[in-house]
């Protein structure tokens, strides 16, 4: 799998130079987007840490956590479970591709695929079946503002996981073994490493954030 960027002929029309700028720009727009990400989601998931701490020193009135506002024994660790083994299979797939077998990660997204999908429906599914009210007490209140929040972010990470699977469908995988005959094709296979790169990264980021989330809602509480 080529990780270095295709070298242009020494003679290039303006057309060709703006086709090999715009290339380098995805590139570096991918490893500095996906950064700005990830620094974003933590302002976003880190305002939760934040409101349950803060709900559970202060307990104002004895309130934070009552009784009756018992989560599902087995929710958290369903989904943390879920979304951590769907990243782990994601990057060890991720590092056949980079041998050139692009079959294997097909195979080892598609599973983390469904894996992500069935976590974000056990999530739907435990909130439209709550056993306390989303007011009833600090810790349902965070409880339930969370878990949307986390199912949005994950799915729309996870609709990016299936555009990834489409676009290496139309890659030929001996594209990822040997360099391709045109720039064009190479730049492709080159702009599907980077993207692929950056989705690893915060599919990886959401296992720590489920994995963040279990241990505070079934272990500290």
């Amino acid at each position: 799998m080529a990780e270095t960027t295709a070298q242009p002929p020494a003679s290039m029309t303006p057309a060709e130079e703006e086709a090999v700028f715009y290339h380098e720009s995805v590139l570096n727009a991918s490893w500095t987007g996906v950064r700005l990400a990830v620094g974003g989601m933590t302002f976003l998931f880190g305002a939760f840490v934040f409101a349950f701490f803060y709900l559970k020193s202060i307990n104002s009135h004895h309130l934070w956590y009552t009784a009756g506002t018992h989560p599902t024994s087995w929710f958290g660790l369903t989904v943390m479970l879920l979304v951590v083994v769907s990243a782990a299979i994601q990057t060890l797939a991720l590092q056949r591709i980079k041998a050139g077998a692009k079959s294997a990660w097909l195979a080892g997204a598609v599973v983390a695929l469904v894996l992500g999908l069935a976590a974000v429906a056990i999530v739907i599914w435990d909130l439209a079946a709550l056993p306390f009210w989303p007011g009833a007490s600090g810790f349902a209140s965070v409880f339930v503002s969370f878990w949307p929040v986390f199912a949005t972010v994950t799915f729309c990470v996870l609709v990016w996981l299936e555009i990834l699977i489409m676009r290496c469908r139309a890659i030929p995988e001996i594209s990822f073994v040997e360099q391709p005959p045109t720039y064009a094709e190479a730049f492709a296979v080159q702009r599907f490493q980077a993207a692929l790169s950056a989705f690893t990264l915060t599919w990886n980021y959401m296992a720590v954030v489920a994995f963040v989330a279990w241990v505070l809602f079934y272990l500290v509480h």
